[in-house]
């Protein structure tokens, strides 16, 4: 019988750029290891955050020395506002500066932010490098990290700069995930709950029985992160570079973008989780709305997300937020737009999210005004 304790491994197939996702506890320990038998004599540049380093990066630094791989660290200052042009370019010069070269990796320790910036310079210097995740949020680990999406963001919008470059591999250690603060745990629990509303309600109905137990840890909490892994790891196969199927990613990433924006992505009003959540509540509110979905639905929805502690409503952002044709603005420059036309996911039910390609933006304007004073 297989020990639910033991490491999980998911492997996303993309022909020859195929790579695992390994997920457990002890991972940071075993990168070293892990890394250096699927390359041989490679060296790194390590790129995390203040908060992460003061946690884990001597650990990884370590684990790579004891397997012979050579690593140049570099700590930037946490938070969304990295994810921007000047920071980039200091990844870049860190990189080269390091002597690295074409065949070596760049190693991303951190949340989304620093997977996001990272993973963009590695798809960039040298027309590519190695690039190695090793997300320490939970957010990173069922998300961003896993797929090939990198960027920083823009005045105009969320991650509207960047390059599809995948990993060569994914170290998901659920260790780290004790020391992460509740809210950005509650945070990526949100990410975890979207694979289930997409198309698996069963596992969004395991994790309204379970969730308690996904969030002390253990044998729940990697059972929880290798579906989600699975569940996108099939979508990206599919649907490498969002042409179709991967968009259904984004359920509630639209409003949740939009409102990230709205605060100036302050992660002290709003982090990317929360503006998921908020949004792929206002996803199945509106799906009920124009009569796609039943109101039972999105009300199940928001009692779960606000169950395990996540905000829900619009109202429940600190400060306020601009006036409803400010976040059309932003709503229209999301990336999800094409020609013009508005792109949400939406659903007909738990479990049922669909591509609306060709959203009446009246409409969705008088449901925001709605929901304002909601």
């Amino acid at each position: 019988m297989t020990d639910p304790t033991s490491p999980r491994t998911v492997r996303v197939d993309l022909g020859e750029r195929s790579y695992d996702i390994v997920i457990g506890s002890g991972l940071i320990a075993r990168a070293g290891a892990e890394i250096a038998a699927r390359r041989p004599g490679i060296r790194c540049a390590v790129i995390t955050d203040r908060n992460v380093a003061a946690a884990h990066l001597d650990s990884l630094v370590a684990s790579l020395a004891d397997a012979g791989v050579e690593a140049a660290p570099l700590v930037l200052e946490p938070g969304e506002k990295t994810k921007r042009f000047d920071e980039l370019v200091r990844v870049c010069d860190h990189v080269l500066g390091a002597r690295l070269e074409r065949g070596d990796a760049v190693v991303a320790l951190g949340g989304g932010v620093i997977g996001d910036l990272a993973g963009f310079a590695a798809g960039i210097v040298r027309r590519g490098m190695r690039f190695v995740q090793v997300p320490t949020s939970l957010l990173a680990q069922v998300d961003s990290s896993v797929g090939g999406k990198t960027g920083i963001n823009s005045g105009h919008g969320k991650n509207l700069i960047g390059v599809f470059h995948q990993p060569e591999l994914v170290l998901a250690d659920t260790d780290v995930l004790d020391t992460l603060p509740i809210r950005e745990f509650r945070a990526g629990y949100a990410e975890v709950a979207k694979y289930g509303l997409i198309d698996r309600p069963g596992f969004f109905a395991w994790l309204e029985a379970n969730w308690r137990e996904v969030f002390s840890g253990g044998p729940a909490r990697i059972e929880a992160i290798a579906t989600a892994c699975q569940a996108k790891a099939e979508v990206v196969a599919a649907d490498e570079r969002e042409s179709g199927a991967r968009a259904l990613l984004n359920l509630g990433h639209t409003f949740g973008h939009a409102l990230e924006a709205a605060t100036n992505y302050d992660s002290a009003r709003l982090v990317h989780g929360e503006g998921v959540a908020i949004g792929m509540v206002l996803a199945h509110e509106f799906s009920a709305r124009m009569n796609l979905a039943s109101p039972d639905d999105a009300a199940r929805v928001a009692h779960h997300l606000r169950e395990v502690g996540l905000p829900t409503r619009m109202s429940d952002i600190e400060g306020g937020l601009p006036p409803t044709d400010i976040l059309m603005t932003h709503v229209a420059q999301d990336k999800k737009v094409r020609r013009g036309a508005l792109t949400f996911i939406l659903t007909r039910g738990i479990g049922q999210s669909f591509i609306a390609d060709d959203v009446p933006g009246d409409e969705v304007f008088r449901f925001l005004e709605d929901k304002r004073a909601s």
